[in-house]
């Protein structure tokens, strides 16, 4: 995993702004930020290529797609099949999210589910991937505070 270099002022002013609107051209975040259209385009280049700005994918609600149900299933693997089961965690549509941790668990996979059968059925077939040891299933109740960044880009951009 590669560690992208840290930011400037001058990119969490960029970087928020594009959180705010990411649709926005290169010129209208230039007139936003106060900088020139060539900077932005070269900034915006610079943190695509170190690997600072990662995905163009909208943040889309699994309920819509029929899976209001979300869990967050922990994992422990067979140390030396991590790999394997990684990549059969992959290929599970339900799978949203897998992290790789300390602690007492290897994993943590976050899963989107139609209902408590389905979540059964996926919590199953998670546990029938060889190399997984033991799996510990909690539900999602209510999402409290969202995923963000802005709070740490305003604070490096007013430093």
């Amino acid at each position: 995993m590669r560690t992208p270099e840290t930011v400037d002022a001058t990119d969490a002013r960029l970087l928020l702004a594009l959180a705010e609107s990411p649709r926005a051209t290169v010129l209208a975040l230039a007139e936003r930020t106060g900088l020139s259209r060539n900077t932005v385009q070269a900034r915006l280049a610079g943190l695509e290529a170190r690997g600072v700005v990662t995905t163009f994918e909208r943040r889309i609600d699994p309920a819509a797609l029929g899976c209001p149900l979300s869990a967050f299933v922990m994992v422990q693997v067979t140390q030396r099949l991590l790999a394997e089961v990684a990549a059969a965690l992959r290929e599970v549509p339900e799978v949203l999210e897998v992290l790789g941790l300390s602690g007492p668990s290897d994993l943590l996979v976050r899963v989107a589910a139609r209902d408590a059968d389905d979540l059964y059925r996926i919590a199953g077939q998670l546990l029938a991937t060889e190399g997984v040891e033991r799996t510990t299933t909690s539900l999602v109740m209510r999402t409290l505070v969202e995923h963000r960044v802005a709070p740490l880009l305003e604070r490096i951009a007013t430093a």
